[in-house]
């Protein structure tokens, strides 16, 4: 498996050199929502600790990013009325992945409204920093 890069994009917005619209941290992870979504309200969850996939993390960092993609799911549904929800997590070039640091996709779904494609562009920024408001809401009760 090739060695994980500190300077992918992910790792930049960790460490504060890119902006995101970031809807929920904790110790362990960061979420923040996809500039190129697929679905109104696409988010992105990922841990602190640095893993290229799923085969290379750590078990804790694993446990973590699992608990932040259950809580930020939860406010996902809540702040747009969501049916259901779509979770994608990909590994390396052949399984889909092509940011290489560990993340996870949450999309809020609804009954017959299908995915965008995901090279679809990059989204309006106000437009993900008036969604991330609505997750962080949602997120606060």
């Amino acid at each position: 498996m090739p060695a994980y890069d500190p300077d992918n994009i992910f790792a930049k917005i960790l460490r504060g050199e890119i902006p995101a619209h970031t809807v929920y941290e904790d110790d362990h992870t960061l979420a923040f929502m996809d500039v190129m979504p697929q679905g109104e309200g696409h988010t992105l969850v990922i841990p602190k600790a640095p893993a290229r996939g799923l085969l290379d993390a750590e078990p804790e960092s694993l446990a973590a990013l699992i608990r932040s993609v259950q809580v930020v799911g939860r406010a996902v549904t809540a702040a747009f009325d969501a049916e259901g929800l779509t979770i994608f997590q990909y590994n390396e070039p052949a399984g889909g992945q092509t940011v290489f640091h560990l993340h996870v996709h949450i999309i809020p779904r609804r009954e017959g409204v299908p995915l965008k494609r995901h090279e679809g562009g990059l989204a309006d920024p106000a437009l993900l920093a008036a969604q991330a408001e609505r997750i962080r809401a949602a997120l606060k009760g």
